[in-house]
């Protein structure tokens, strides 16, 4: 781990050449939905690969934060529920945006406007949030992430 990289708890993928890390409690989903839309963006013929699952080594290289994961967890998701699965993973990617888990009940109707996610000492991503009972949390990122349109096959 590099000296100036924060370990988050989250969980985070590539999609296309975008990179992506879901966040919130411990139990929210991050897992399953990310899980989600790897399945998906693969069976559209995408590229999609997990970095990292439940500890995510973030880090600033210029103006761009990465993400890396622990070689000890290279590979694996844990799906709650059902067991701890092998995914095609990559060592590290940049990140492009994070995604809010959130259960409805307690969540707005409506999210801020240009909502950011802060990492202490490190910097900022655009914020999505994604209710975590979503059946294709892929079709909420292409319809309402800039620039993830162009990224999905469909």
């Amino acid at each position: 781990m590099s000296p100036d990289a924060v370990n988050i708890h989250g969980t985070a993928i590539v999609i296309g050449t975008k990179g992506i890390l879901f966040t919130g409690p411990s139990g929210s989903g991050k897992s399953m939905l990310a899980f989600s839309c790897i399945a998906s963006a693969r069976r559209q013929g995408a590229f999609a690969a997990l970095v990292a699952d439940d500890r995510v080594l973030i880090s600033r290289h210029g103006s761009q934060l990465l993400a890396s994961r622990p070689e000890t967890i290279a590979g694996l998701i844990e799906l709650r529920g059902s067991g701890i699965a092998a995914v095609e993973s990559l060592p590290a990617a940049a990140l492009d945006l994070a995604v809010e888990v959130i259960s409805l009940p307690e969540s707005e109707r409506l999210p801020l406007e240009n909502e950011r996610f802060s990492i202490p000492r490190i910097g900022e991503l655009p914020l999505l949030r994604i209710w975590q009972g979503t059946p294709d949390p892929l079709a909420i990122l292409a319809a309402l992430a800039p620039g993830f349109h162009g990224e999905m096959p469909f």
